[in-house]
């Protein structure tokens, strides 16, 4: 008897801590409600904390929250359509005023939606988008550009120096958002632009556009190319003229120095013994014949002098 009653006992204790007591996280803070109401301060501190059964507790996250947006397509102050994405950082700060406000974490991103897209289509859309993909201390060397050709497009002024810049344009949207923000008990803590790309037909266009230019300044690379090669082969084939010309030249220069040699070889030994010269002659003259060369020469002729001379001996 004693034991069902003890367990009767315990079991009411679990029950009435179960719905009075309840425990804020490090990262949480509370509120307590009675009949959709908040009810005393907010509960910031950590620990086992102490309510009424017929009371609620909602709870807040202290720490920095993401919020989203959609990606929109807005106009340039150029008209040049593109698609924005834009994301931010916000924590809620005043839990009270939440509640009323917002209720929850989802009523603030709705609100949000609304604050940080208005604002973020208004600056887009006053501003050059140069000055939304670039930062204020961009600079670009035209000199030192691994491509060339860079330089040369039509569709961007690469030595335009921004006004305002990324970063302007992102803390002038964050303090605007924060300026056009009511008392919601949140506090904005940063925006940020996470892409731009253009929209898909102008995307189109400027491909077309980009594959056009390109096209051209390859044209032109290679009819400088060809023209370059026809330069080139130009200034080879006259170094081969003058070259076969020096070489011509000097080839009837050695032959000349050869044939007189040989002439004056010749004249020192036709001095020295006319009448062996003439017989080596002849012999040359003889080795010259083919085997089946016919010659027409009259039987007394001197060309057969040796050989009249060799039968005869």
């Amino acid at each position: 008897m004693k034991t069902t009653l003890l367990m009767i006992v315990v079991a009411l204790v679990a029950m009435f801590g179960y719905v009075t007591l309840y425990t804020v996280d490090e990262a949480e803070q509370a509120i307590v409600v009675q009949f959709g109401e908040p009810i005393g301060d907010v509960v910031d501190e950590p620990g086992l904390k102490f309510k009424l059964p017929w009371q609620n507790v909602r709870y807040f996250d202290k720490r920095l929250l993401v919020w989203d947006g959609d990606v929109t397509q807005i106009p340039t102050l150029g008209r040049e359509f593109i698609l924005v994405d834009t994301t931010a950082r916000w924590r809620i700060t005043d839990p009270l005023l939440f509640l009323t406000s917002v209720r929850d974490e989802a009523g603030a991103r709705t609100r949000l939606d609304d604050i940080v897209d208005s604002v973020v289509r208004d600056m887009v859309s006053s501003t050059e988008l140069e000055e939304i993909v670039r930062s204020k201390d961009w600079e670009v060397d035209v000199d030192e550009l691994e491509d060339p050709a860079l330089a040369e497009r039509s569709d961007v002024n690469l030595q335009k120096q921004p006004k305002l810049g990324r970063e302007l344009l992102e803390a002038g949207i964050l303090e605007r958002a924060r300026d056009s923000m009511p008392d919601l008990g949140i506090e904005l803590d940063d925006v940020r632009i996470k892409r731009v790309n253009y929209i898909e037909s102008v995307r189109r266009q400027v491909e077309s556009r980009m594959t056009a230019e390109r096209q051209s300044i390859a044209e032109r690379f290679r009819s400088e190319g060809r023209g370059r090669s026809q330069e080139i082969l130009g200034n080879m084939e006259r170094d081969l003229r003058r070259i076969r010309s020096e070489a011509a030249r000097d080839a009837e220069k050695i032959r000349g120095e050869a044939d007189a040699e040989a002439t004056r070889i010749y004249g020192e030994a036709f001095g020295a013994d006319a009448e062996f010269y003439a017989f080596f002659r002849t012999l040359e003259s003889y080795r010259a014949l083919g085997e089946n060369s016919t010659l027409m020469l009259k039987a007394d002729s001197d060309f057969f002098r040796y050989l009249e001379k060799a039968q005869v001996q």
